[in-house]
């Protein structure tokens, strides 16, 4: 909605106007995180269709300054193209030309790296009344000139510093306030949303979903009511619940939806050991945007153990179900089902798996509750081999709904995960701390095993009807972590992929119609946009987030790390630029020293290393290709450059944090001693010694 819009909506008084004034929106921008604020991603514009999209071209291309992952939904508002890049930089250009107006950056600390699970991503800005808003990864919320670039005023977003918050979503702006969550449930924080006043910066209100001390005064009178069902001291782990990607704007009811991630820790045992279903996590809740006061909650996975965050997209819509128009909600969280709500009252309609799922037998028409099986609950089992796995069904990518077709389009996966419980757990500083054995789950050093389970991981574009409940068509896209999605009047779905590739595909069967090579695996949401008169679409490509920095080796492309090339990408019809020839790496590669340290050293090592180091550098010290293969590192081999970086943080300014306070010397060797045994485990000594004779000659 234009700047001032609101001002001029909510004095017209009536209900009916002011749903009206969603008509106001331009279709020629993209002036909203999912264009409009129902979240639709869906675009009527229809220059690009069906019968031309094959005359579409690259018009401009800009190179980012930064290699990590790129997640960004851009913003286009008069004319000017506002796209966020890692490390929660802001770049403006000219939407037509690709002209760089600005650029800003926010300084983040580079060690405040180790406090994300996820990689130092952000998913977008939000503009109105001239300014241009950006969280940051180190937990600021940041107002800036439109025009310039300037700041304008800046808030501190963390209620409490001591725990590792970050802020990695795009804000959205209702009604005059700026609302942000936060992340962080990986490392025992407490979640919450707040309203900042979009032309000062005071705070409005903040809404906590998760209950704090109960022997202290509750901030929100239903916190007393969600107390009830947590038990222990959950409060002094944090609880998790954090707010950290999807929301949407109901304009009519006047209602804003908050979608609320998984629990921290993860294990139940170690946060409500006596059970009970925790609010909120993993809910969808609707709160009253001027006071930030409850109004509903649906909770799609009560007590959620497995990291099945219900904060992934959501969508609002008008559909006709069983004869009767309603009006709803719709998402695909991680656990696997689609679920349809009334989002006025959060009366549960239906859900159905739109992957596939064991960890519950279908969710209960009657009282909307998964029936979850027994065998799921592995704090009590101890081992559970669990699918969807924590990276879920479907992620952060958008998905879009087309009200021209019924269908929503879903970034869809597959890939399981065994969940173990940690019988030794300890909350610890600079780890993650999830009451699972991460150790034991991890791959095994059998390369035969290790390709079998890759073969498992699937991706798709999944087109899903939400009246009935079913897949229309699917379109197999090699593996897990594909693009967000955009849907458009032209009849066409637009998506990046794991592959490199941005594609463009019928959006009532499914056949690709287009593509081009993006030179880098795509993760981000597309956008179109319109000026004088010509269509363009536009995408943020680099390979990045928590799958190839988690998994590894499971993350390749065609058995290898896929390249992060950071670019802002934009088409048109006729359009004439081509990107440069993609540059090769050429050098050689550090070799480990000899094997070192008892079978015991090792052994130790590997849970170190699954505790601290997988998350950034790859599952059984395989690199995904975002950051750097430890077994080629040279520190390997050099006990004083290897305790340079873990001690005295001589990489801190790569966000290499240090980690001398917390690993002591011994278990810093023992961590060393295990990467280099899985450098000569794993055949990669011998493939850079190959690889440096190749060079010498």
């Amino acid at each position: 909605m234009k700047p001032d819009m609101w001002k001029i909506c909510v004095g017209l008084g009536s209900a009916l106007l002011l749903a009206s004034c969603n008509s106001a929106v331009d279709d020629a921008e993209w002036a909203q995180h999912g264009r409009t604020a129902d979240e639709q991603r869906f675009s009527p514009l229809e220059e690009i269709n069906a019968k031309t999209v094959g005359e579409l071209g690259l018009e401009w291309f800009h190179d980012l300054d930064t290699r990590r992952g790129q997640e960004a939904t851009p913003i286009m508002v008069d004319g000017v193209l506002y796209v966020s890049t890692a490390w929660s930089k802001v770049v403006a250009f000219d939407a037509k030309s690709g002209e760089v107006l600005w650029q800003f950056d926010p300084e983040v600390p580079r060690e405040w790296a180790v406090r994300g699970c996820c990689d130092v991503v952000n998913r977008g800005v939000a503009v109105e009344d001239g300014k241009v808003l950006v969280g940051t990864f180190d937990g600021r919320l940041i107002a800036l000139d439109a025009k310039t670039g300037g700041e304008v005023w800046s808030v501190d977003t963390i209620t409490d510093r001591d725990r590792y918050y970050t802020i990695t979503g795009a804000p959205r702006i209702v009604k005059g306030k700026v609302l942000i969550g936060n992340g962080g449930g990986e490392f025992g924080v407490r979640g919450y949303v707040t309203a900042y006043d979009l032309d000062s910066g005071e705070q409005a209100w903040r809404f906590f979903t998760v209950p704090g001390n109960p022997d202290e005064p509750f901030e929100n009178p239903i916190l007393e009511t969600a107390a009830d069902t947590w038990t222990g001291e959950w409060w002094k782990v944090g609880g998790g619940g954090t707010v950290w990607d999807s929301m949407a704007y109901d304009e009519e009811l006047d209602l804003l939806y908050i979608g609320v991630g998984n629990g921290s820790p993860w294990n139940p045992a170690e946060r409500s050991p006596q059970g009970g279903d925790n609010l909120f996590l993993s809910s969808i809740v609707a709160l009253k945007p001027d006071s930030g006061e409850y109004v509903w909650h649906y909770q799609t996975t009560p007590g959620d153990q497995w990291d099945y965050t219900a904060t992934q997209h959501m969508i609002l819509a008008d559909i006709e179900i069983e004869g009767e128009n309603r009006r709803v909600i719709m998402q695909a969280p991680k656990n696997g089902f689609f679920y349809v709500l009334d989002r006025e009252t959060g009366e549960f309609i239906s859900a159905e798996p739109f992957a596939p799922v064991n960890w519950a037998d279908g969710v209960d028409p009657e009282t909307g509750r998964p029936n979850i099986k027994p065998e799921a609950r592995y704090h009590e089992a101890g081992v559970w081999e669990g699918t969807p796995g924590p990276l879920g069904a479907h992620n952060w990518h958008p998905m879009a709904f087309s009200p021209e077709t019924g269908l929503v389009y879903i970034p869809s996966q597959t890939l399981g995960f065994p969940y173990i419980a940690d019988t030794n757990f300890e909350m610890k500083e600079l780890a993650v701390n999830l009451g699972i054995d991460l150790k034991a789950a991890g791959l095994p050093a059998d390369q035969a095993i290790r390709d079998a389970v890759k073969d498992t991981l699937q991706g798709h574009l999944l087109a899903w009807d939400p009246v009935k409940q079913e897949e229309r068509w699917s379109v197999p896209l090699g593996g897990p972590w594909n693009g967000g999605i955009l849907a458009t009047s032209g009849d066409l779905v637009f998506q990046g992929n794991r592959n490199g590739e941005f594609a463009a595909y019928d959006a009532r069967d499914g056949s690709k119609l287009w593509s081009a090579d993006a030179q880098t695996g795509v993760v981000a949401a597309p956008i179109t946009y319109s000026i004088d008169g010509e269509q363009y679409v536009a995408v943020v490509a680099g390979w990045g987030g928590i799958l190839p920095l988690l998994i590894g080796e499971l993350s390749w492309v065609n058995d290898k790390p896929q390249v992060n090339r950071s670019r802002v990408l934009v088409y048109k019809l006729g359009g004439k630029a081509e990107l440069p020839e993609p540059y090769q790496v050429v050098g050689t590669k550090a070799v480990a020293p000899a094997r070192f340290g008892s079978a015991a050293d090792v052994d130790a090592g590997a849970g170190t290393y699954a505790r601290y180091c997988a998350g950034c550098h790859g599952d059984t010290a395989v690199s995904g290709g975002v950051l750097p293969d430890l077994r080629y590192s040279f520190a390997l081999g050099d006990t004083d450059v290897w305790e340079s970086i873990l001690v005295d943080g001589s990489l801190t300014g790569n966000g290499m944090v240090a980690f001398g306070s917390e690993l002591d010397e011994a278990q810093r060797e023992q961590l060393r001693a295990y990467i280099t045994h899985r450098a000569h485990e794993s055949g990669a000594v011998k493939i850079a010694q190959e690889e440096q004779k190749g060079t010498e000659q």
